[in-house]
């Protein structure tokens, strides 16, 4: 029974550690992979998702290509973005193509940034002082 409850032991402290690791190596990829999503800025209208695609495909594994449209008309809001499987490949893009012409237009490419938390245009603290469980 002994030995049973040491091998026991000795397969729980494995898996942990294996466990440990895989989050590491989990983490890593996700810090690694931030760094591959580009913002291009500048786009003519007339550029849609795969003419997006096919600027940037020369540099690596494009995962997706988007460019941002008015949820009202749907033309083009003239940015984008475009990412990569992994890094190395969005750092080369990022140099060979910003300030270059993309379908008529000098395109500025830079790291996307992650988007800043938006409150909803409801419920905002619009009474100065007041707690926004105040009765006005």
């Amino acid at each position: 029974m002994a030995c049973f409850n040491k091998f026991g032991a000795t397969l729980r402290q494995s898996i942990s550690a294996s466990s440990a690791m895989s989050a590491q190596s989990s983490m890593f990829n996700a810090i690694r992979c931030m760094s591959s999503k580009l913002f291009i800025g500048g786009l003519s209208y007339g550029t849609d998702d795969r003419s997006l695609k096919d600027a940037f495909i020369s540099f690596g594994e494009v995962t997706e290509a988007r460019v941002i449209t008015d949820r009202e008309t749907g033309r083009s809001r003239g940015f984008g973005f475009v990412n990569f499987s992994c890094d190395e490949s969005a750092s080369s893009a990022l140099s060979a193509m910003d300030g270059q012409e993309l379908n008529g237009r000098n395109i500025r490419v830079s790291y996307a940034q992650e988007r800043a938390s938006r409150t909803s245009g409801f419920g905002g603290n619009y009474g100065g002082d007041r707690g926004s469980n105040d009765q006005f």
